[in-house]
Formats: C-alpha cells, structure tokens, sequence
C-alpha cells in the first residue's frame, strides 16, 4: 500500500533529515553508540508518550504506529515541534546527534512486547453524556446527507464540509494518524474514527463534540460499523486480536486471531461491514484465513475443520452469532473488495519478497472456498475498487501500486475486459452512479503526482486529465447527487478543490492541511457503488 511507496523514499528521507540537522551520515553512525537514547526518551518523552511509547496524553510511538512516518520527518518533529499540538521543539535541548538517537530509537521494537488487554481496554473508555433535553437535531444549517468529513492529516485535524456550498461547517481535532476511513452510524448522525495507535472515537456530527473514545489496541488499521448500528469492531496489528463493542464503545468480546489450534497468530490485515450478511469479513495478514463473524443473532451454527459439505451439519456445532466462520485459503489476504451481493470477497495478496509477484483472487463466502484467480499483474488495490454496469455486465475497476493502469474485471466471468492507461500507478479510484466518469490519482508516481485521469466508463478510455503541477492530487469523492468531484492537494499548504463532474472545470479551492481523504455521508450509508465501504 502507500507505506510501500514511502519505503523506497525512506533512507533518502534519513539522510535528508540528518543533513538538515547538521548531522552526516557517517557522524550518526559513530556518534550513536555515545548516546543514551533510552535515557533520553525517558526524561524528555515518557510523560506524554508512555514509559512503553504506548502513548498518553500523545500518540504511541511504536514502529508499527510510525510505519508511515520517514525517518526525517521524526527528527524534524522533535527538533522543531508539531504546530497546533502540545509537542514542544526540542532543537534549543538536544543536540543533533541526540535528536537523531531518539528518531531511531522510536523505531525499534519496545521489550518486552507491550501488552493490551480487556481490563486495559475498559479502563481507557470515556463517555460524555448528553445533556437531558437536548433537541436530536444539527446544531449547523445545511444538509445533513449531504457533508463531507475532511480527514486533514498534516495537523490531525477533521473539518466538516457543507456539500451544497462547499463551507466549512466546523473544524477539530483528531486523534494522531486516522486510518482506515471514518465510518457513519446507519442515519448519518455519527462517526467513528480509528487511528493508528488504538484509538476509537465516536463523534456527533449534528452537535459537534466527542460522545465517547476507547482504546482497542496499541496499533490499529480500521474499524467497522455493522448495518444495524449496534456493532463496531476494530482490527489490530499490535496485540494479535479484533475488538468488538457496542454502539458506544462498551466492549463485548475480544478475539485472538490465531488458528484454531491456536498455535499461530497474526496481525489483522482489515475488517468491513457486510451488511446484506449481518456480518463482519476479516482478513488475516499472517494466516491464510478469511473469517466471517455474523451479528445476526439467527445465524446458522458453525462448523469447523474439513467437512464434506459446510451445509451438511457435519461434526460439531458452534454458535453462529458473534462466532469465527473460518474459510481456508492458499494464501493471506491483504485487502479486499465486496461485489454487490456481498456473497463474493476479491481479494489481493502483497508478494513476500521485493521482486515477488502479487496475486488476486475471489473467495465465496458460502462455499468458504476460492472460486477463481483475478488475472491482474502488478500490485491491485482492490480495497480502493469501484464496480459499474458495463456491455451488460458488471465490472471491477482496480487501481494498481504497480502498474501505470485500471483493470477492469467482468463479475460474471472473472475474466479481464480492459486495461486503462493512465500515467502512473494509483491508490484511489472513484466514480458515483449519476456521472458517466470515474477519476483515478498516480499519486504513486513521482513524475504524475500531479494528475488525475478521468475515464469513460461506456468506453473504458481516458478522455481527460486535470492538474496541479508539482502537487500531489488524490483522493476524489462525490457529493451526494454525482454533479461534482472533491480532490485533495495532499500538501502540508494543501486544498479541497471542488470540479464539476461534467465540465472537469475547478469552482471552489479551500485551503486545508494536507487533507488526506473526504468522506460524503450519503454515499457512504448507502454503499454508493463509486466509493468505498
């Protein structure tokens, strides 16, 4: 994914940084063994950070939290501060060779392995109560369907957009490092935000404050709303398990993500809503499983291990509600792709060396077997896929990390129809059922950045490009009725800018800080087939 593109940056970034600070290379390597960086950290960092850098009052500070923060980046935040945070500058306390100590020292693994719990969960939860007769209505003018939520990752920040006209309603902030998209209450009143070290925030959008926050985990990659409202859960790299809780985030049970036998467990790649299913579909990222637990209280039992036939009721029986269906596969799953009947996943498998090869595959979840290879070459992001009607058929448009192409699948087939050029390899793909156009970013190129390419989705050709020179551009979403397209600079002195979705002509620039994703409610509760889920 995009930590991949930042890798290769990575050592580059390093050197950057330590010139920058005064420091050579060759100084950072002999001058380190003279630094007690631990010692450092403890005086200068654990107060806000945590003896363990599981965080406190500031975010954890665990490689697998700072995995897409370059090493020059970190030497710079302790030398020079975070602006609109309570990070002090330490530039005027520490020397260079000491703030580079400490940028590398943030980046080793804690030992022993810090541990997070049930009871450490319920004993970081907070709730604010609403005041009694309070009206259940936006306390803002403009059309509750139809806002946007701007994630601004440059100053961890969240504003709110009118999507009517194109205002900012509000602004606050955020827990460190959002991930994995904000997901919407079923009436759109509600948001739950997850950030990379743990953290789950549930806000209330139409009177603009914090309902409650809990911390699932010390690393965290999404959370997930069921489609009746009652469920969140949330998936962790660090520890090993998925959290499930209530709607204000009580929690109601953990779950080791482990092999039955329980002797292998694994970092938990994602976890999405399939809300025709009244389930939670989980990926693994170290074990070739693909799981399944139904919120359903009338699901059918579970069997488990190898049976002739999954329907037979073979072997002994487990309850189906809020229970692991467990489905083999040859290999883990990175990301996946729901089609519109939520009976198949498509899904992508990161290669396990530099010079491998990715794979893509479709599992049915009733069968709870593959059904069919996806012959996309490169590194597809099926996670950022959209779906349309096309010749009669239904279609997969993928962006690629890899390749400077769309593939396009046909869902009866599972065979490709078309590969779209564009000028550079994607993460986004987005498109909305009233517009003819789906528009794709090559924010993964470094000569393309700057580029988004909007395709016929009749044709499956380019027919046009729009532009800011030597930016990044990225991430489109649509208002609610299609007619126009938000982009984001993603620049630290970045901007949402608004097009017309027909004339691709920019109507409105508003300055934001570096506003990494925007998120339409209506088109999110009602599973818009243009974005994500």
């Amino acid at each position: 994914m995009l930590r991949l593109y930042l890798a290769g940056l990575a050592r580059a970034a390093l050197l950057a940084g330590l010139c920058a600070l005064g420091l050579s290379p060759a100084g950072a390597q002999t001058s380190s063994p003279t630094v007690d960086a631990k010692a450092l950290y403890q005086q200068h960092c654990a107060s806000c950070h945590g003896t363990q850098r599981t965080g406190l009052m500031g975010p954890a500070l665990l490689p697998e939290s700072l995995e897409r923060l370059r090493p020059a980046e970190a030497a710079q935040v302790i030398a020079q501060g975070r602006p609109a945070t309570q990070m002090p500058a330490f530039a005027e306390q520490l020397g260079a060779a000491e703030i580079a100590a400490l940028a590398a020292y943030i980046r080793t693994p804690v030992q022993p392995a810090p541990r997070w719990g049930d009871e450490d969960i319920r004993a970081s939860r907070t709730f604010t109560e609403a005041p009694k007769g309070e009206p259940a209505q936006p306390l803002w003018h403009a059309d509750p369907m139809n806002l946007f939520v701007v994630v601004e990752g440059g100053d961890h920040h969240v504003s709110l957009v009118d999507g009517d006209r194109f205002e900012v309603i509000a602004r606050f902030a955020s827990r460190f490092a959002l991930h994995g998209g904000p997901k919407f209450s079923p009436d759109g009143r509600y948001v739950y935000f997850g950030s990379r070290d743990g953290w789950i925030t549930k806000y209330d959008l139409w009177r603009l404050r914090v309902v409650a926050e809990v911390r699932a985990g010390l690393n965290m990659r999404n959370v997930a709303v069921s489609g009746d409202g009652r469920w969140v859960m949330a998936a962790n790299y660090l520890p090993h398990t998925l959290a499930l809780f209530d709607a204000d985030l009580h929690l109601r049970q953990t779950y080791r993500a482990a092999t039955l036998d329980g002797k292998t467990s694994s970092r938990v790649s994602a976890v999405y809503d399939a809300a025709p299913r009244k389930s939670f579909v989980v990926a693994l990222k170290d074990i070739p499983e693909l799981w399944e637990i139904s919120y359903d209280p009338k699901a059918a039992p579970i069997f488990d291990g190898y049976v002739h036939d999954y329907k037979m009721g073979e072997a002994i029986a487990k309850p189906g509600f809020l229970g692991v269906r467990r489905t083999p596969l040859e290999e883990p799953l990175d990301d996946f792709f729901f089609d519109q009947s939520y009976r198949n996943v498509l899904g992508a498998t990161r290669p396990k060396s530099g010079d491998g090869a990715a794979t893509a595959q479709v599992v049915n979840l009733d069968a709870r077997r593959k059904i069919a290879d996806l012959p996309i070459a490169g590194m597809p992001h099926l996670g950022s896929g959209i779906t349309f009607a096309w010749n009669g058929s239904t279609v997969l448009a993928s962006p690629n990390l890899k390749g400077g192409a769309i593939d396009v699948i046909d869902m009866q087939t599972w065979k490709p129809v078309a590969t779209i050029p564009t000028p550079g390899p994607g993460f986004f793909l987005r498109s909305h059922e009233a517009t003819p156009y789906a528009w794709t970013d090559s924010m993964m190129s470094p000569t393309a950045k700057d580029t988004l390419t909007i395709i016929d989705k009749a044709t499956l050709k380019p027919v046009a490009t729009v532009k800011e020179p030597g930016k990044t551009l990225a991430h489109i979403e649509f208002t609610k009725d299609g007619k126009y397209a938000l982009a984001s600079v993603w620049e630290l002195d970045g901007a949402l800018i608004v097009y017309d979705a027909a004339t691709f002509k920019e109507v409105k620039r508003l300055p934001m800080c570096k506003p990494v994703g925007k998120y339409n409610v209506w088109n999110k509760i009602t599973r818009s087939e243009g974005t994500s889920h």
